[in-house]
């Protein structure tokens, strides 16, 4: 009898000993937890960090553009005011043209005038050959039949001798001046000609510095661009870290409630122990002590009595476990029915950070391992898109489940292993239905550094 006492309040102590343990089990998870809370506060402040450096670098391209962009207006203006001296330069080599039109007329007239004048001095010349040149003018003056008849054959004698003196020398001037004319209209029109090379080359460079400036007009635009769409990732992953951290704080709540309503069980236990070890002892003692006084019989009947109790406290107590649909063994269940239509992998020249499960019809998706709903909302990219936060063994997962066709759970849900979170879809860059589903060891980041191959974990 001594015998079955005491195993009895030794299990009762083991079963005690267990509850106590309890405690330091949870305290683990919630320091666990603590660090984890502790290590995306801290990512988040380096993200945050870095969309300060982003945004910075922003300004600093949009400066730069607007820069850029005035010099190009100052260039065009420069470009147009060049245009308007070229035209003005055309028109006066137009003008010039003109005036060399109108001066091949006079020198044409000047040429037949000089012509005529060549023909007469020609004709005077073979006079003077044929008469002795001289000779002629003393017969003329001995010629006279008077003085009077003498003094006008004198003059008229030095007046064509004069004549003949203004033709050639107005016969010089002409030709000179043609070629004055000449000289002077060819060195303006070649004057011109050089003015407007010039001012073609002027203009040739401006448009080389607009260009160049478009050019980097683009690159900074591309450059600016490029820092937005890091600068709208660096946001999302900052939303998720905070996302992150709500859930872990909301996991941390539930492991203190779940360490409160353990502790008060733990005290009730060993409250119900103690008092069924005292009343099992006095049992004891008054059995003990109706042995060395009762008969044979009575010690039978005891015995026959103790262990009836001893059959009924070992009666195994019945347990209602629910039963969710295709949960697999192992840390992470499959989270949907269907075929995986891509892996993880380089994919159109980018990073593709999971895996797609294709399915027709109406396809429950479910959560992977237990956790708690860090994000559930519609993203360009992801479409209809719930994140999971799980922590095992003190290891913070993530998983994603994107392109749904609707969510069932929103942000702060506590979910259970094999609890649906949607249906799939093809909402989002997608093309088909098919879920997407990412698992990150660690937060989800920009980047997704931390993703891992699902493959490796899940039973797919």
């Amino acid at each position: 009898m001594k015998k079955n006492i005491i195993a009895m309040n030794a299990s009762i102590m083991i079963g005690l000993g267990s509850i106590l343990a309890a405690p330091s089990v949870y305290a683990e998870s919630i320091s666990d937890l603590e660090k984890q809370k502790e290590s995306i506060q801290e990512k988040r402040s380096g993200v945050e960090s870095n969309i300060s450096d982003t945004e910075k670098k922003i300004d600093s391209l949009q400066d730069k553009q607007m820069t850029a962009e005035d010099q190009i207006a100052a260039i065009e203006a420069k470009i147009a005011e060049s245009a308007k001296k070229i035209d003005a330069k055309n028109a006066e080599i137009t003008q010039t043209k003109k005036e060399i039109e109108a001066l091949k007329e006079e020198i044409k007239v000047l040429k037949e005038r000089i012509a005529k004048r060549n023909e007469v001095l020609k004709e005077r010349a073979l006079s003077f050959q044929e008469t002795g040149g001289d000779v002629n003018y003393l017969e003329v003056l001995f010629g006279s039949s008077s003085f009077g008849d003498l003094v006008d054959r004198v003059g008229a004698v030095a007046t064509i001798a004069e004549a003949d003196r203004d033709i050639l020398k107005q016969h010089e001037l002409d030709k000179k001046d043609l070629e004055e004319k000449q000289k002077a209209v060819e060195t303006k029109l070649a004057s011109l000609e050089v003015a407007k090379a010039e001012l073609l080359e002027i203009q040739k460079q401006q448009k080389q510095q607009k260009q160049e400036k478009d050019a980097l007009v683009k690159k900074l635009k591309q450059q600016t661009e490029k820092h937005e769409h890091e600068k709208m990732g660096l946001e999302e992953e900052k939303a998720n870290l905070a996302a992150q951290e709500k859930a872990i704080k909301s996991a941390i709540s539930l492991e203190h409630q779940r360490l409160a309503e353990l502790e008060a069980a733990r005290k009730k236990a060993a409250a119900e122990a103690k008092k069924r070890a005292e009343q099992e002892a006095a049992q004891a003692a008054a059995q003990a002590a109706s042995q060395a006084t009762e008969t044979k019989k009575q010690s039978t009947s005891s015995g026959y009595s103790a262990k009836s109790n001893s059959s009924s406290s070992s009666s195994p107590a019945s347990s209602n476990v629910s039963q969710a649909p295709a949960v697999s063994s192992g840390t992470f269940t499959r989270p949907s029915a269907g075929y995986v239509s891509s892996t993880m992998g380089e994919r159109w020249n980018k990073q593709h950070a999971g895996i797609d499960i294709a399915a027709s019809g109406t396809v429950p998706v479910v959560a992977a391992a237990d956790g708690v709903v860090s994000r559930s909302y519609f993203s360009s990219t992801y479409g209809n898109v719930v994140f999971v936060t799980h922590s095992i063994s003190g290891q913070q997962w993530t998983t994603v489940y994107a392109h749904l066709s609707s969510r069932q759970v929103g942000e702060g849900a506590v979910v259970a292993k094999g609890q649906q979170v949607g249906i799939m879809g093809n909402t989002g860059h997608s093309f088909g239905q098919h879920l997407h589903f990412e698992l990150h060891k660690g937060p989800w980041n920009y980047s997704k550094s931390n993703a891992v191959n699902p493959l490796n974990y899940v039973n797919i």
